[in-house]
């Protein structure tokens, strides 16, 4: 509007040419329509900030002005439609300036008009009063039972098929077959379910978090018991077993990283990789190798042998053939350990993320092994089609020939971390003296009898408070449980959250104290739900009351626990000093427990934590500060 008004005042006289009348006209009248369209807008951006997000009583009047802003669109469209007529109409014979100026604004218009329609689109939550009616129907029982079962039934079909339509759109840009429609409907449904039972919007997600992160700060900073701090002393838990296998997952992660190919590689050299792919990986495509997969000019497989440092003839079959459940790995010689590698690589395509969303529980059987459970669907899909390409394909077999006294190491980083354990689960009776390495694997993996199995052979590693390794069903019902609780005790307007938020996260600061119900209630009451709690609880789930009593018995959860494979390595950062262009940290590892990674921890490094090349970088640090203690 701002723009327009100043273009309108330079150019005001310059109006007296055939057709300038038009012109004139729709510029005076679109400023006008823009002034509106302003105070409707500010008029709901100050009534959004009045009240709390769970006391939405001072925003009773938002409706109205929502669609006085909509039906505010009509005459808008009309007037850059008109716009763009006039504008190019033949008989207009303005000077080249002014016309300019009139087809600049035209299209402004039309692009404010698009963004606004795309970002309703995106906005608009189509399941708003089914979910009114999820709350009517789960408190109003007058309704006939069967009458009620149908409409439920149709509620939560319309829910899947929302959920099941995002996501298509969402992966529009790959071929889709008869594995990707059972995922999506899989999905869907876990989406479904996981989202019916709350009314949250994503800035009260975001608020929320931003509250929880505060509060954990907060008790971080708290002094530790005098046992807690004994029991998690480095002096107790860092053994040298765990000096020998930091070394050995030094090692590994080299071979977990050069599994993501020239991605990772160009990621972590941005102004030398490519210079050094081009020059090494354009010659004739190597034929000792079994490939299998798209590699144009050999960038993939180029950056494998750069970060691993071997040699072609060291690998054994290579695939980067990638659909959902079926995800690229290569079997290498490593030499200098005498291992058999199998590298799987983690998520790096859209394929890859369907195969991580597949998370329903299936039985995993397997002969002479009696700690059969619950693993993770999509995760164990993975873990199979890789298992027939080296068993039936008969690669491993191959290796063993060339190198019979070799032992059998298995290796992944995130989803790859994941499908490697459980692959060594498969393979662990043809090979008992198999080893496994699984670099931030998914939290929601395995359950306890086959987590407490695999803890003879795989050896987990987890950096700092990284989401992918506290990421299960469980964890995450917990984490819209607290979400809910906090934002809805919270007595300040959402905007202040939000906006004190991204200070702290941003500049940092001490932990901001805002005022809540809770304070001043007695441990007692603590446990009950509060009204303006249980107002953000469209129907609360079998998950939610179960992590709210506390009781597996009187209320078992929909989702069973799963957990991290084997033993599990934790590296925090213990200091940090940043120079000019760089930044020292220093890192501490120990053993830890399952039941550790049982919460999701927000922090501005929970991302960043779960990358491969942190992960390299923790490790390398560790391995050579134990390297120079040695020589010390």
């Amino acid at each position: 509007w701002v723009g327009i008004l100043a273009l309108y005042t330079v150019h005001k006289g310059q109006f007296n040419c055939p057709g300038g009348g038009l012109l004139h006209s729709y510029l005076l009248v679109l400023l006008v329509l823009l002034a509106s369209i302003i105070c409707a807008l500010s008029a709901l951006v100050y009534i959004s900030m009045q009240g709390t997000i769970s006391n939405p009583g001072p925003r009773k009047s938002l409706p109205k002005l929502l669609y006085t802003r909509l039906l505010l669109y009509l005459p808008e469209f009309i007037w850059a439609v008109v716009g763009a007529v006039w504008v190019s109409d033949s008989s207009v014979r303005c000077e080249k300036t002014v016309i300019n100026v009139i087809i600049g604004t035209v299209i402004a218009s039309w692009v404010i008009i698009i963004f606004t329609i795309i970002g309703v689109v995106i906005v608009f939550d189509p399941l708003g009063g089914k979910k009114t009616f999820y709350l009517t129907n789960s408190i109003n029982r007058n309704l006939e039972s069967s009458q009620s079962g149908q409409l439920l039934y149709n509620v939560k079909n319309t829910a899947t098929r929302v959920w099941e339509k995002r996501i298509r759109l969402l992966c529009c840009c790959i071929v889709q077959d008869d594995d990707h429609r059972v995922a999506f409907t899989s999905i869907a449904e876990l989406f479904r379910t996981y989202f019916s039972d709350t009314d949250l919007v994503p800035s009260d997600i975001a608020a929320g978090l931003t509250l929880l992160h505060q509060e954990q700060d907060k008790m971080e900073s708290c002094p530790k018991e005098p046992e807690e701090v004994l029991c998690h002393s480095p002096s107790s838990l860092v053994t040298d077993d765990l000096d020998i296998e930091l070394e050995n997952a030094a090692h590994y992660m080299l071979f977990a990283a050069a599994a993501y190919g020239w991605p990772y590689y160009i990621y972590t050299n941005p102004f030398t990789a490519l210079c050094k792919l081009n020059g090494d990986c354009c010659g004739n495509r190597p034929t000792d190798s079994d490939i299998t997969g798209s590699d144009r000019h050999n960038f993939h497989f180029g950056s494998i042998l750069k970060i691993t440092g071997l040699q072609y003839r060291d690998f054994i079959h290579i695939s980067f053939h990638n659909k959902i459940y079926e995800i690229p790995f290569f079997v290498a010689l490593d030499h200098k350990k005498e291992a058999i590698v199998v590298a799987v690589r983690g998520t790096l395509s859209f394929e890859d993320i369907l195969t991580d969303l597949s998370a329903d529980c299936e039985d995993l059987t397997l002969e002479d092994v009696l700690e059969n459970g619950f693993v993770h669907k999509g995760i164990t899909q993975a873990a199979n089609y890789i298992y027939r390409k080296l068993i039936n394909d008969g690669i491993l077999n191959q290796a063993f020939t060339i190198a019979p006294e070799y032992k059998l190491v298995i290796v992944g980083h995130s989803l790859g971390g994941g499908t490697a354990s459980i692959l060594a689960i498969m393979l662990r009776n043809s090979f008992p003296t198999l080893r496994c390495y699984a670099f931030s694997p998914p939290g929601g993996l395995l359950s306890k009898s086959l987590a407490d199995y695999t803890k003879h052979f795989i050896v987990s590693v987890i950096v700092g408070k990284d989401l992918v390794a506290r990421l299960s069903m469980p964890n995450m019902e917990d984490l819209k449980r607290r979400i809910v609780r906090i934002v809805a005790n919270c007595n300040r307007p959402k905007y202040q959250i939000l906006l004190r938020g991204c200070w702290y996260e941003v500049f940092g600061g001490d932990p901001d104290n805002f005022p809540t119900e809770l304070d001043g209630r007695n441990q007692d009451a603590l446990t009950q739900p509060l009204l303006a709690e249980e107002s953000l609880m469209v129907q609360r789930s079998p998950s939610y009351n179960a992590l709210e009593d506390e009781s597996r018995l009187n209320s078992p959860p929909q989702y069973p626990h799963l957990y991290l494979p084997g033993k599990i390595i934790h590296i925090v950062e213990e200091s940090s000093s940043r120079r000019l262009c760089a930044s020292d940290i220093k890192y501490t590892a120990r053993w830890s427990h399952e039941t550790v990674f049982s919460s999701i921890l927000i922090s501005p490094k929970m991302i960043t934590d779960h990358m491969p090349d942190v992960v390299l970088k923790a490790l390398n640090s560790l391995s050579q500060e134990h390297g120079s203690c040695i020589s010390c």
